[in-house]
């Protein structure tokens, strides 16, 4: 496991080849983004989380390989990839990382991203998803789950990744159960960044409480 450890575990080049898709808003998504080498490791060392919901990374302890995963993500490279592919300057712009383990069935509701998210990406780490769930589904309206555009499975290692519009209306169909995902977030400012993880934390600190009882 070290060799995925100290291997580049992202395929920036895969990234930079796949083009951005405008229907229904604009997104791309990347399988095999987290390479297949560097994924035993990454999975070993994903946080230990058993409860539902998105928890602030801070608030978690992983393994090596998870963070230099994470370190590859909110690096240098990948803001500069992105910035280039939704045409917005990135550079310098704070990030937030939350981690999810289990989903429930209320999970997956329709909506948009908040205002104060710039770029959304997901990385999806479960192995070939079965399940007609849990699926995301990017929608055409906040209406019906059923007008999409594309569907994701989160399958192991697949990227999806889009900017945060008014329009950017995403879903799916309900699932209980294991769905790990890993959400990474570059956000407008300081204060929004400080806000969310004050949000996330109390929300956290709830969860864990009642999921202990």
């Amino acid at each position: 496991m070290q060799d995925a450890v100290n291997a580049a575990p992202i395929d920036l080049e895969k990234l930079r080849a796949t083009p951005v898709s405008t229907d229904p808003f604009a997104h791309l998504i990347v399988p095999g983004f987290l390479r297949a080498e560097a994924r035993e490791a990454v999975e070993a060392d994903y946080p230990k989380i058993d409860r539902p919901g998105s928890i602030p990374l801070f608030s978690t302890k992983s393994g090596p390989a998870f963070q230099a995963m994470i370190d590859a993500l909110r690096g240098p490279a990948m803001a500069q990839a992105m910035s280039e592919k939704f045409d917005l300057d990135l550079t310098g712009r704070p990030t937030m990382v939350t981690v999810r383990a289990r989903c429930r069935a209320k999970d997956g509701q329709i909506h948009t991203d908040s205002k104060g998210k710039l770029v959304t990406v997901l990385l999806y780490m479960n192995g070939g998803w079965d399940a007609e769930g849990g699926r995301l589904r990017l929608l055409r309206g906040p209406d019906d789950l059923d007008d999409y555009a594309a569907e994701v499975p989160p399958d192991a290692g697949t990227l999806l990744a889009f900017k945060c519009t008014s329009d950017a209306w995403h879903g799916h169909k309900p699932f209980e159960g294991p769905r790990r995902a890993i959400q990474l977030n570059w956000v407008v400012d300081e204060s929004y960044l400080r806000r969310e993880q004050r949000r996330h934390g109390v929300s956290a600190f709830f969860k864990k409480l009642r999921f202990a009882s």
